[in-house]
């Protein structure tokens, strides 16, 4: 790459015509809605939709025939006013219309020239006319029988071709063909698709409008579907199947979206571990299996997720939501994150071996998925990662790091561990998730993206949120072929006063002074109402710890949103919950424990076990 290689790729081109936000109303129809487009020197876009999309509608706009309600036609990045049809043609759009507008009882010279005849001395200049018909079917590779033959005795792709033709005689930068191979036959279709390309070979913008997706597919460099007088895709022709355009125009792709939004989280949960924003954008050219999830946990902890299926359609929305279900429930076992990958990858095997039997789904191809888990209290961050990008640290000073994570197999390839990394994230640091559709585009190579990531989060002056909105104006393209999740989080540490902690000695007796010296921290912090249960739950815990478990034993309580105790020991056992008989003497403590906290639980560290008993404030 040349030494500004990283600029000329960042910056993207300026399309000769650009359609932002155009709505047209007819009495009670709405035929246009929000509709946008735009149509770059050299390419060939194909509008397709069904009948009744708008497609006409959106023609005679951008040829000056109707003015639209609201939005803005732009021609090399400037707003433009069409308001008649001189207006586009003298910008350079000609527009060749459906009826063709060729009088059937002229020849092709008079129909070629009609409206802007060559005089000579006040006399038609036949000569002329014709020696310059000839230089520009000659040019644009167009055979016909004869020039002097009327055009009604022509076939109907000729016609089609003259219309074309004619509408070069203006030496417009861009022309639009509304439905140039309707009722056409096959070798008359390929004629005109041939001369499309032609024009594109000359450096010219071509907006191809038909309802026929196969034939302008086969032209095409990018296909936008209108559905209802609305976009509904945006495809890039190279990496969309037919199958996602299809949907786009069926509908499909919308009620894909739809599944993907109601499966991702509405809103995020209340925590003071990490100040969270994020941005969830999906692909315009067919919602993908991209997800995110943030993730209370036990002891003021937090889970960040993000994670990737590959393909599109409801198929991976569908296959995303199982995977985000799965996250949330192996999560609340407090697992670590690489056993979390663990558990996650065994799922996806056994799904893909449900999906491939007797069924024509496919499975789970390239699920890809990040877990990071932050603690407040030690400011330490545990992560792995299943084959996705790292993530980035940004220090409280703006330098940017990314992560080098043991990378681990996509999910359901099986066969290697995943691995944990435990780092130190100082408080203001921000860890930053994404996917890649955020970093990667036809345009641009990943290295480009990470590149452009790296100075966009360099800022530290902005909150969350606003890095979510910087980074997406400067990385997300116009037309994304994929979806793009990013997630940035924002340290926060408890402080000292928030947490106290004891150790215990192997003595029963000892529960007595624990007890005394919890009852003072709570009335330092001016929670003498839950002294009481408070006393209860660590006695049960304690004297369970110290008969059961084995040593050390220690106790810890942390004030957050709600009064937290812990206590640990190095015993492998859990305790389970179970309902004690009249006559037994023991197995009542820790049913009383669940009765009078909101939550409790179990979870293991390399170290210790900790059983963990949370109460509302």
């Amino acid at each position: 790459m040349n030494g500004d290689g990283k600029e000329t790729a960042s910056v993207a081109r300026t399309p000769l015509l650009a359609v932002r936000g155009v709505s047209k109303r007819f009495g009670a129809v709405q035929a246009l809605s929000d509709v946008g487009l735009d149509v770059g020197e050299g390419e060939v876009v194909a509008l397709v939709g069904d009948n009744g999309a708008g497609k006409s509608t959106l023609v005679k706009v951008v040829s000056g025939v109707t003015p639209p309600d609201s939005g803005v036609i732009e021609w090399e990045g400037r707003c433009v006013d069409l308001r008649r049809p001189v207006d586009a043609q003298n910008l350079g759009i000609a527009t060749v219309h459906q009826d063709l507008s060729l009088c059937d009882n002229l020849d092709t010279v008079a129909n070629l020239f009609l409206g802007r005849e060559l005089r000579r001395f006040g006399i038609l200049d036949e000569v002329e006319m014709e020696r310059r018909c000839h230089r520009l079917l000659s040019a644009l590779s167009i055979r016909i029988p004869s020039l002097r033959v009327p055009v009604g005795a022509l076939s109907g792709g000729q016609r089609q071709i003259i219309a074309i033709a004619r509408a070069m005689i203006g030496e417009p930068r861009v022309v639009v063909l509304d439905e140039p191979t309707a009722a056409l036959g096959v070798g008359e279709t390929a004629l005109v698709l041939e001369l499309v390309e032609r024009l594109r070979a000359q450096r010219l913008g071509v907006l191809v409008v038909s309802h026929d997706l196969e034939n302008v597919r086969a032209v095409a460099d990018r296909v936008v579907v209108l559905r209802l007088g609305r976009n509904s895709g945006f495809f890039d022709t190279k990496y969309a199947t037919h199958e996602q355009i299809v949907a786009a125009v069926t509908g499909d792709h919308s009620m894909a979206v739809t599944l993907q939004q109601s499966l991702l989280p509405r809103g995020l949960p209340e925590q003071n571990a990490l100040d969270v924003a994020y941005r969830y954008l999906p692909a315009r050219s067919g919602v993908g299996g991209d997800w995110f999830d943030v993730i209370p946990l036990s002891g003021t902890r937090v889970a960040l997720v993000v994670g990737d299926i590959v393909g599109h359609g409801v198929h991976a929305a569908a296959t995303m939501g199982r995977l985000r279900t799965a996250v949330h429930n192996f999560s609340m076992l407090d697992l670590p994150p690489d056993d979390l990958l663990a558990h996650l990858d065994e799922l996806v095997n056994r799904i893909d071996k449900d999906d491939t039997t007797g069924r024509s789904d496919p499975g789970i191809t390239g699920a890809t998925c990040l877990y990071a888990i932050y603690d407040p209290v030690s400011r330490r961050c545990e992560l792995a990662r299943a084959g996705h990008l790292p993530p980035a640290l940004v220090a409280p000073d703006g330098t940017v790091e990314f992560l080098d994570l043991p990378a681990g197999p996509p999910l359901g390839v099986g066969g290697l561990p995943f691995e944990t990394t435990q780092l130190q994230v100082p408080e203001g640091g921000r860890l930053v998730l994404y996917t890649n559709g955020l970093v990667e585009d036809r345009r641009r190579d990943i290295d480009c993206g990470l590149e452009l990531l790296r100075d966009t989060l360099t800022d530290t002056d902005r909150t969350p949120e606003e890095t979510c909105d910087a980074v997406f104006d400067v990385l997300l393209p116009v037309s994304s072929t994929d979806d793009a999740v990013l997630l940035v989080a924002r340290t926060r540490a408890l402080s000292a006063g928030q947490v106290a902690q004891w150790d215990v000695p192997l003595d029963p007796a000892a529960v007595a002074g624990i007890r005394a010296s919890a009852g003072l921290k709570l009335a330092q912090w001016q929670l003498e109402d839950l002294a009481f249960t408070t006393e209860l739950i660590l006695s049960e815990l304690i004297t369970n710890a110290i008969r059961y478990g084995s040593g050390p034993v220690s106790v810890r309580l942390i004030r957050d949103r709600t009064l937290i105790c812990e206590v640990s020991d190095t015993s492998s056992t859990a305790p389970h919950l179970r309902y004690a008989e009249a006559t037994d003497e023991g197995g009542r403590g820790l049913f009383l424990v669940a009765q009078l906290s909101e939550r409790w639980g179990t979870r293991y560290t390399p170290a210790c076990k900790i059983i963990w008993a949370e109460q509302p404030l």
